[in-house]
């Protein structure tokens, strides 16, 4: 049986988004000692989110649209307006979450509130959304090959999106509950693949400018809640961390661009 392009990228989509499932598979093991472990976790985590959002996102649509003969200064200045409209977006859902936990005394540990952790896995389950269009759209315009190669490059770039997001779940929840979050943030991959399949037409001039906004609301999200509580440690291993996510993250997205 021959697919549709828009049963294709569902499909497809569908897959790359499930592909969070095994990142958030090591966090069951974890469970409530992830506590213990959250600088760790949380450099990790925004250290994928911030390779993620230049590697995957901003340098790949400058590329995108000088090829479409944007031109340079044109193509700079669309990506940089789109990156501040998506930090604008942050900081306007920050006015819908629970205020901020109160700091506790220097001589204990940092505990992340649960604003900063709903933010952030806000800021990439929105950043999901647009690489879910990106699969439909690649499907529907681009034929079975193109399509399946976005496919596998996005899904194993969801691998550490799905541990960060459980990462920073499990601080304040159940293992179950942090586990299904991450799940739940991969699957709006194949609702937008479809729908992109769909009106690929109309969705694919809007890609660059989604994808931007995205990468600007995940970098507001990691200096705005992660990098403050980060530097409430006092060891390196949050650091360590960091540097480790960002370097895992970005040779995956330049070994599979």
């Amino acid at each position: 049986m021959t697919l549709t392009p828009a049963l294709a990228g569902a499909l497809g989509s569908l897959l790359a988004g499930l592909a969070t499932v095994l990142g958030a598979l090591p966090m069951l093991g974890i469970g409530r000692s992830a506590q213990r472990h959250q600088g760790v976790l949380l450099g990790f985590a925004a250290g994928v989110m911030l390779a993620a959002s230049f590697f995957s996102l901003i340098i790949p649509v400058l590329h995108h649209l000088e090829a479409q003969g944007a031109g340079s200064w044109r193509s700079a200045l669309i990506s940089a307006g789109s990156v501040a409209l998506g930090a604008a977006v942050i900081m306007a859902l920050a006015r819908f979450f629970p205020a901020p936990d109160a700091p506790v005394a220097p001589s204990s540990s940092w505990q992340m509130s649960e604003q900063s952790i709903w933010l952030f896995v806000a800021a990439i389950t929105l950043h999901n959304v647009p690489e879910g269009m990106a699969v439909g759209v690649s499907f529907a315009g681009g034929g079975y090959a193109e399509g399946s190669t976005t496919a596998l490059g996005i899904g194993i770039q969801n691998i550490p999106e799905g541990f960060a997001v459980n990462c920073a779940l499990a601080l304040r929840y159940s293992p179950a509950v942090s586990f299904w979050g991450a799940v739940a943030s991969g699957l709006v991959e194949p609702v937008a693949g479809t729908i992109g399949a769909l009106l690929v037409a109309q969705f694919q001039p809007l890609l660059p400018w989604a994808l931007c906004i995205a990468a600007g609301a995940m970098i507001s999200v990691t200096m705005s809640q992660i990098v403050p509580a980060l530097a409430h440690g006092r060891s390196n291993r949050a650091q360590i961390s960091l540097i480790a996510g960002l370097c895992l993250m970005m040779v995956l997205d330049l070994a599979l661009a």
